[in-house]
């Protein structure tokens, strides 16, 4: 089985906007608390998020990969994957 950091960016994205935690972390980060995007919202968001117009740019583009690197650091410490620092 491959493991989602060993894949390709955009197909990491693909994998990611039908996460239901990812919806909701798109939602909120929307300024829509309370309410959780479907899959094709949530690929608008990441779309707007990495300055992008098709989530293949993030395997060719390297300002949207970084872009897109940090928006999952973002997600994995809001979703409590990993330590975030305290505000």
């Amino acid at each position: 089985m491959t493991r989602l950091t060993q894949m390709h960016p955009a197909q990491q994205a693909g994998i990611l906007c039908n996460d239901p935690q990812f919806q909701q972390f798109a939602a909120i980060r929307s300024g829509l608390p309370g309410t959780q995007f479907c899959a094709s919202a949530s690929a608008q968001y990441l779309r707007e998020a990495c300055n992008i117009a098709s989530r293949r740019e993030l395997n060719t583009n390297a300002i949207a990969h970084s872009n897109f690197a940090a928006l999952r650091t973002s997600f994995d410490a809001w979703a409590g994957r990993i330590a975030s620092p305290n505000n």
